[in-house]
């Protein structure tokens, strides 16, 4: 493997605001200082002292050829991660904590590559960028934050401890990346800052129940998952253990049921009927109603069967559904269900958030998302909020409709504005960021679209609350550590 000179990372021009212990002594950065003028950029390199299973040499992505080496690696646990290091580097570090879960039982080197191509645009801003693709498939935010650390320490071992470094995560990335924050950012040294794109904030064991929802008002209406033939199971399953139905035999029985992909005219009455009432009473847009139903369908099965040994931690007792043609019988004729205390506080001791950070923490999110409701915002700020951290947060939103990827220029604003706040304590605020994206636009010419004066309305009046639902933060920081000396509490890596 082709060896480079020893990377050089840049001094830090002004204490870190968040921490103690990280400061420098004038001589150690004057020499490093110095020693930066050596050299025009920051290749990456072995060191003598990286272990066995360091990254190796791998061909970048298209979109980042000549601009950056990048690297391949499996860490200790057998989560496949890459690495990119800008040929000019600035000397600090984005590791990225990827969306989904993905399903699969291993873990997905493609996973890891197929991100820093999407999100190249923090290494064409000058930063290094590091992402796992996590030890497995499947639902367990610990783990996942456990792998996002991993390979920040791969980073570290391999290339030197950058000047600073920044977490990112987006969709259930950022629930994974908020979780990182809390559990591995108190820690000097390992982090500056979080930013949380389109994140699922609400946690586990509230973020779904929009999903929750949908399953049992779907079966309801269509009667078709499972048919009146097929084997029973409660709903709150997802789907049964040994069910061998697939994703295109599901969005089959949702077009039967309600055409949903269909010209309208080409619907009978009863479908149209079916698809008013489920999109009514759920509030999930008609575009993204297949995407939902499959995460209540599969994942919930991988939640419940896999993650939680078949018990229940869903619940819908107490809500109470309007908006269809007829809510009356609704209400009486929809499957109902309570879940099993220890299941529930498993799945929240896994995925819901105390709010205690000790970073700068800023978030984008994109106003018509139709996956991660922007109302995922408020529920991240009450979070804060209750535990006294809510002047750590800023908030930004955008006019954009999706929910896989926002604009790169508000991409690079957002790092850009998030390293300025970590290096010289200049908070940003939804209006600086809108204005000063324009100029970055200039760079990538994907377009600005803040909306500084939008403020998301409350949690609770995107997903229906259940009883007692309304307060945040739903786990809270002495819930987390009594469940964490209770022996097999959470989701196992």
């Amino acid at each position: 493997m082709q060896q480079h000179p020893t990377p050089r990372v840049p001094a830090r021009t002004t204490a870190p605001l968040y921490r103690r212990g990280r400061r420098r002594s004038a001589l150690v950065a004057a020499l490093l200082a110095t020693a930066l003028l050596t050299t025009a950029a920051h290749a990456p390199v072995v060191r003598a002292d990286a272990p066995a299973a360091s990254p190796e040499a791998a061909d970048c992505p298209s979109v980042l050829a000549g601009k950056a080496r990048c690297y391949t690696g499996r860490d200790a646990q057998g989560a496949h991660y890459a690495i990119a290091v800008p040929t000019r580097w600035n000397g600090s570090l984005v590791v990225h904590a990827h969306g989904g879960p993905d399903l699969g039982e291993a873990s997905d080197p493609a996973r890891s590559t197929g991100d820093l191509e999407r999100w190249a645009v923090m290494v064409k801003e000058g930063y290094a960028w590091a992402g796992s693709s996590y030890r497995r498939g499947g639902y367990g935010t610990r783990m996942a934050a456990a792998d996002t650390e991993s390979v920040r320490r791969v980073f570290d071992d391999r290339f030197g401890r950058p000047g600073r470094t920044y977490l990112h995560g987006q969709s259930w990335g950022g629930n994974v990346a908020a979780k990182v924050a809390e559990t591995y950012g108190r820690k000097p040294g390992a982090y500056d800052g979080v930013l949380l794109t389109n994140g699922v904030l609400g946690g586990g064991s509230r973020g779904y129940d929009h999903r929750v929802d949908l399953r049992v008002v779907y079966q309801y209406y269509c009667g078709n998952h499972p048919r009146p033939t097929e084997p029973r199971y409660p709903l709150w399953q997802g789907l049964r253990p040994d069910s061998t139905m697939t994703a295109a035999g599901l969005r089959s029985r949702l077009r039967e049921c309600t055409g949903f992909d269909a010209d309208p005219a080409a619907r009978t009455p009863l479908q149209q009927r079916n698809l008013d009432d489920i999109l009514a009473v759920t509030g999930i847009p008609e575009r993204a109603l297949e995407s939902h139903l499959r995460f209540a369908t599969f994942t919930f099965r991988d939640i419940v069967s896999t993650r939680l040994g078949g018990r229940n931690p869903f619940s819908n007792q107490g809500v109470r559904y309007a908006g269809s043609h007829d809510d009356r019988a609704l209400n009486a004729g929809v499957e109902r269900f309570a879940a099993d205390p220890a299941a529930r506080r498993d799945l929240s001791f896994d995925s819901d958030l105390t709010g205690r950070v000790s970073l700068p923490v800023l978030t984008l999110h994109a106003i018509d998302d139709p996956t991660a409701f922007v109302e995922h915002e408020s529920a991240y700020r009450a979070t804060l909020r209750g535990a006294g951290r809510a002047h750590l947060l800023v908030q930004s939103f955008t006019r954009e409709s999706e929910h896989s990827g926002l604009s790169d220029a508000e991409y690079a604003t957002s790092v850009a504005a998030l390293d300025r706040w970590a290096r010289t304590g200049h908070r940003p605020t939804p209006r600086s960021l809108a204005a000063a994206c324009p100029a970055v636009d200039r760079a990538y010419g994907t377009g600005c679209f803040y909306d500084p004066a939008f403020t998301p309305a409350p949690y609770a009046s995107r997903v229906l609350p259940r009883p007692g639902g309304r307060h945040w933060p739903a786990m809270t920081a002495g819930q987390e550590r009594a469940w964490s000396r209770i022996d097999g509490v959470g989701i196992a890596p």
